[in-house]
């Protein structure tokens, strides 16, 4: 079981014993500093779940260290300890970042309950997504930061790393998680539709509204909506959206009076905004208030130890689906997984282990089971790799089998196989006929 580690930062050597003896106490790994500088240093050094810090401290204070441990990690999880309780100091803290504060004196109780209710938030995160590299457990830890207030949250990474499973892990871990969650593809909507989907619309309203219908805004009203692909939504959606995030309020296409709204607005994009706010494409004050906080999503290439529990997820998934017992892919089968570039991320991880899936005939995922543009890929960087043995070799039949096997996989489709070997088409032609080589020809 994963023991977190705690990082307690005061400088009085007896308040760090005491709080050290808690915690470990009861199961943490904890590390303690006698300052703010200290503390850096060994968060420099180290990952830590969470930073128990003391508000005023000799040298560097709390509210000093807590913005410099956000430079070094925003998603880093913070409590702030004081003894000078004042309202303001509070508050400075939280708005700071901190993810919460404790007054002093503290009660073993007390401590355990804050640290607790913290770090329990962040393994619910963790069930929900999946994945343990580094960059992922900033991601969580980010996502426990956000998922208590309400302000927007902008997801941003490239198609199918995962946005709307990130917008649903904030939204479960938020105070919101008992009411709806609401996902719209801005980009699937026919543009004279999504005003409707969006706000609702009154009866009669337009050709085809026979009655009235509520929006998902309205919908989602006191729970959260998610987003997807705003970059997608033209200059006048644009502003009816800021409008409703401003405002706190709608209006019905066809209606006469606004109507209130409650609603948690999480966003994403695989756009890049700045450069579309820089062309007049997105509104500079629709970016601003969507960006309030930012969660960015590496793609899977940048993160090559999650594929493992990914692929593990999603045989389980797809197994009891499929009726099938797969146990797991073979030797080969995972090296293939691990080195391929994923230019589709998690999506196209998911849909390349459901196909082996449908068409493996053991219980173990083999090479041929794999899409071909993985097993492409794995034979091109196989290629590459090639090392010249110490006896030499023949250029020239390397190139013919080459060509052959080229000839051969596309039924002697010329255009094709050049494609294959990254030839033009009159450079195969004249290879083949260097080589007297025909439909038929063994080699």
């Amino acid at each position: 079981m994963k023991r977190n580690r705690v990082l307690v930062v005061d400088d009085e050597k007896n308040q760090r014993e005491i709080y050290m003896m808690i915690l470990e106490d009861d199961g943490y790994n904890v590390t303690t500093a006698q300052s703010g500088e200290q503390a850096l240093r060994f968060a420099r050094e180290n990952q830590f779940d969470l930073v128990l810090t003391d508000y005023k401290m000799t040298g560097m204070d709390g509210l000093t260290l807590l913005s410099e441990l956000l430079k070094l990690d925003p998603s880093i999880i913070v409590v702030m300890m004081t003894a000078h309780g004042s309202v303001e100091s509070v508050k400075d803290a939280l708005r700071g970042g901190a993810f919460e504060y404790l007054e002093k004196p503290i009660d073993r109780d007390q401590l355990l309950k804050v640290v607790q209710s913290a770090l329990e938030r962040l393994n619910r995160i963790d069930d929900e997504i999946i994945g343990n590299s580094d960059e992922m457990e900033r991601v969580k830890k980010m996502i426990l930061k956000v998922a208590g207030s309400s302000s927007t949250v902008m997801l941003r990474g490239d198609s199918g790393v995962g946005k709307e499973r990130v917008a649903r892990a904030i939204y479960k871990a938020s105070p919101r998680a008992g009411e709806v969650f609401q996902a719209v593809n801005c980009a699937a909507i026919n543009e004279n539709l999504i005003e409707s989907e969006l706000f609702g619309h009154e009866k009669g309203s337009f050709t085809g509204a026979h009655i009235q219908k509520k929006g998902q805004f309205e919908t989602a009203d006191r729970g959260t909506l998610f987003l997807d692909e705003i970059g997608d939504l033209n200059i006048s959606m644009q502003a009816k959206i800021l409008r409703a995030l401003q405002e706190k309020e709608i209006m019905r296409v066809g209606g006469t009076r606004p109507m209130k709204v409650d609603v948690r607005v999480i966003a994403a994009t695989n756009r890049d905004l700045e450069a579309m706010v820089k062309d007049g494409r997105f509104r500079e004050d629709l970016y601003y208030r969507l960006n309030i906080i930012p969660i960015v999503i590496p793609p899977l290439r940048n993160r090559r130890d999650d594929i493992p529990p990914l692929v593990d997820f999603f045989i389980a998934k797809h197994s009891v689906s499929s009726n099938r017992q797969i146990q797991g892919l073979t030797a080969s089968a995972r090296n293939l997984v691990m080195s391929y570039s994923w230019p589709g991320n998690v999506r196209q991880l998911e849909s390349a282990i459901e196909r082996a899936i449908l068409l493996c005939e053991g219980n173990e995922i083999q090479v041929e089971d794999l899409p071909v543009e993985i097993r492409q890929e794995g034979t091109s960087a196989s290629a590459f790799n090639f090392k010249l043995p110490p006896e030499g070799i023949s250029f020239e039949e390397v190139e013919r089998s080459l060509i052959t096997q080229a000839m051969e996989q596309t039924n002697w489709n010329i255009t094709r196989a050049a494609k294959l070997l990254g030839l033009s088409f009159r450079t195969l032609q004249y290879r083949l006929e260097k080589f007297g080589m025909k439909k038929g020809t063994q080699e």
